[in-house]
């Protein structure tokens, strides 16, 4: 894992990319990151059941600057403010442990970023109680591990992507910036 200051040498060099980069984000093995200005929810699709062979329906919800109120049983997506990523490192994302305090999970099932993924990163939100939360805030934390062996770029569904993306599992979603 690399430490706050070899990340930053590392975004000098380019083998790593966080823009905006804020040297105070830096942390002894991390990265402090910021949530973006939008979240997603799915649409409750028939029969209630989330169906990963159908095309999903998803409603925005602009993130205001007095906050939005995420409700417990509901899976929100956001984006992280920045755009991060390894061109010759793999990521993790974590909560911060400010943010898990007050109940609200962040990338639990879908942490790791691979080399070559550089995008704003879609975050799955679920909160245990209802919690506030402004666009801007910090969120959570991203480290990065060294490669070793040939690295190959991420070149999966999601490449490109240029915001918060809902699920594209579904058979026919192919762009990242497909929605409904």
């Amino acid at each position: 894992m690399l430490t706050g200051p070899a990340i930053r040498a590392a975004v000098r060099r380019g083998d790593i990319v966080i823009a905006p980069f804020d040297p105070t984000g830096l942390c002894a093995n991390s990265y402090a990151f910021h949530l973006g200005e939008e979240l997603l929810r799915y649409r409750p699709p028939e029969g209630g059941i989330l169906d990963p062979h159908t095309d999903i329906a998803t409603l925005s919800c602009p993130i205001q600057e007095t906050g939005y109120v995420l409700r417990p049983n509901t899976l929100y997506l956001a984006a992280t403010q920045e755009i991060m990523g390894g061109t010759c490192h793999a990521a993790t994302l974590h909560a911060c442990r400010s943010v898990s305090a007050l109940g609200l999970r962040i990338q639990l099932s879908a942490p790791l970023g691979h080399c070559g993924a550089v995008i704003p990163w879609t975050l799955e939100l679920r909160a245990a109680m209802p919690v506030r939360v402004y666009p801007g805030m910090t969120i959570g934390k991203i480290a990065f591990w060294p490669m070793h062996g040939h690295a190959r770029q991420y070149t999966g569904r999601y490449t490109g992507s240029g915001g918060v993306v809902r699920s594209l599992l579904a058979a026919g979603c192919s762009t990242p910036d497909r929605r409904q």
